[in-house]
C-alpha cells in the first residue's frame, strides 16, 4: 500500500504553492486507484488524489503513502510502528510513469464537488502540507493512504456523506480483508498470521473497510452526497487509464507451508528416534530452542515494544513464550531443569488442543512447528515412558 518515496519533487516546491489562488471553474479532481503489486508492500494495492486546473497546466497528485528509506535507523523505526510517512505531491505523469513500470493498472474516478466543497479540500490539502502536518505515524488498519482519502471526504461532507446501510452481522474481520490479497502468498501470510493480534480479528465495518485501497473504491462508488433534497453520487463512473493483466502467480503445494512444516516435523520425529541418547540430540535442540527462543523474542518485541496495534495481544505469544528461552539456557548449561520443559509442553499441548476444538483454521499452520516443540520437549520430561526420551547421561557428557 506503500509508494516508494519520489524525492525533490515532493515538499520543496509544491508544499510551498497556494493551490488556493489557482482554483478556478474548470478544476477536477479524481480519485486513484493502483492495483495489487507483486512486492510485499505493494500486494494491497495503493491510492491517491489527482487535482487537475487544466487553464493553469497544474496537475498534481497527493499521495500519502510516502516514506524515505534513508531514514536513519529505517528498520527499528517500521518495526517499532515509530516510521514516520508522509504526502508526496508531484506530477501526474511521474506517478503514472512509476506504475507502468510496475505494470500496475490504474483507475481514475471523477469527485463530484460543488464550488464551497472545492475550496474545502483544496484547504484540506494544504494544511496537509504544512511542516507540521506533512508526516504522520503511519497505521496499516486506521491511518494509511487510503483512510486518511476517506476521512478528508467526510470532512467536507460532514453528514452530508451517506454511506449504504450494512448488515451488522456476518461482517468480516481486518484479517479476512488482508487475506483476500494474501492467498497468492502463503508464506507471507503465515508470517501475517502469525504477527497478528486479536485487534486484525475485530469486525471491519463498511468505513473501516476503506483501509483497503480497492475497497476504499468500491464503497465510495456505492456512497452518495445529499445536496438539498435529492442526493448524487459521490464518485463519477471509472475510467482505465492503465491496465494490465494480473500477475498468475502459483504456489506449488510441496512449498506451501504446511506441507514444508509438516515435513520439518516428520524430520525432526525421525532424528528423534535414530539419534536418541548420542550427542548430537543435544546439539540439535541447542539449534530448535535456539530458532524457538530468537521467535519467542520476535514476539515478545511485537507485543509489547512495538507501538503497532495490530499486533498486541498475540495468541501465538501463549506457546512462542519467553518460558523457552529458560529452556535454551538449560540446554547449554547441561541442566536438566525438567519443570520448565514440563511447563513448556503442557503449554504448546494445550495450545494445539485449543486449535482444534475451536477450529481456529488461521492457526492451523503453525500445529506441526509446535508439535516439533512439544516433541523436543517431552525428551526431558518422561525419561522412561516417553519413547523419545534422552537419558540424563546425555546432558552430563
Amino acid at each position: 500500500m506503500v509508494k516508494k518515496l519520489i524525492f525533490i519533487i515532493t515538499v520543496v516546491f509544491f508544499a510551498t504553492t497556494d493551490i488556493k489562488s489557482q482554483i478556478s471553474n474548470d478544476t477536477l479532481v479524481y480519485l486513484l486507484t493502483c492495483s495489487p503489486g507483486t512486492a510485499t508492500y505493494s500486494i494491497y494495492g495503493h491510492s491517491a488524489l489527482r487535482v487537475v486546473i487544466p487553464s493553469s497546466g497544474y496537475d498534481m497528485v497527493y499521495n500519502w503513502g510516502v516514506f524515505d528509506f534513508n531514514t536513519p535507523h529505517f528498520v527499528w523505526k517500521f518495526a517499532g510502528g515509530r516510521l514516520n510517512y508522509m504526502l508526496g505531491v508531484y506530477p501526474y505523469n511521474l506517478f503514472l510513469r512509476d506504475y507502468f513500470m510496475e505494470r500496475r493498472s490504474v483507475y481514475s474516478q471523477r469527485v463530484n464537488l460543488e464550488s464551497e466543497e472545492l475550496k474545502h479540500l483544496m484547504y484540506l490539502l494544504e494544511e496537509n502540507q504544512k511542516p507540521e502536518n506533512i508526516f504522520y505515524r503511519y497505521d496499516f488498519f486506521y491511518d494509511n493512504c487510503s483512510t486518511r482519502i476517506r476521512d478528508i471526504f467526510e470532512k467536507i461532507f460532514s453528514e452530508r456523506l451517506i454511506y449504504p446501510v450494512e448488515a451488522k452481522e456476518d461482517l468480516p474481520t481486518f484479517r479476512d480483508k488482508i487475506n483476500e490479497y494474501q492467498r497468492h502468498y502463503p508464506w507471507l501470510k503465515a508470517g501475517v498470521d502469525l504477527l497478528l493480534g486479536l485487534p486484525a480479528d475485530k469486525k471491519a465495518s463498511f468505513r473501516d473497510q476503506m483501509f483497503l485501497p480497492e475497497y476504499l473504491q468500491r464503497n465510495l462508488s456505492a456512497s452518495v452526497v445529499k445536496k438539498n433534497k435529492d442526493t448524487v453520487p459521490l464518485l463519477q463512473e471509472t475510467e482505465t487509464v492503465i491496465e494490465f493483466e494480473p500477475p498468475e502467480i502459483r504456489t506449488p503445494f510441496y512449498s506451501a507451508p504446511l506441507f514444508v512444516l509438516s515435513l520439518a516435523f516428520l524430520i525432526i520425529l525421525s532424528l528423534s528416534l535414530l539419534l536418541k541418547n548420542s550427542d548430537y540430540i543435544k546439539y540439535l535442540d541447542i539449534l530448535i530452542f535456539t530458532i524457538f527462543s530468537i521467535l519467542s523474542l520476535f514476539l515478545l518485541f511485537f507485543n509489547f515494544i512495538t507501538e503497532h496495534s495490530e499486533t498486541k495481544m498475540n495468541i501465538n505469544f501463549i506457546w512462542i513464550n519467553p518460558f523457552i528461552i529458560v529452556c535454551l539456557i538449560c540446554l547449554s548449561l547441561n541442566r536438566l531443569c525438567t519443570i520448565w520443559f514440563r511447563l513448556v509442553f503442557w503449554i504448546v499441548v494445550l495450545y494445539i488442543l485449543g486449535v482444534i476444538i475451536f477450529a481456529l483454521k488461521i492457526y492451523g499452520t503453525f500445529i506441526p512447528v509446535a508439535l516439533i516443540l512439544a516433541l523436543r520437549c517431552s525428551a526431558y520430561v518422561y525419561y522412561e515412558r516417553n519413547p523419545f526420551g534422552i537419558h540424563n547421561n546425555v546432558l552430563r557428557r
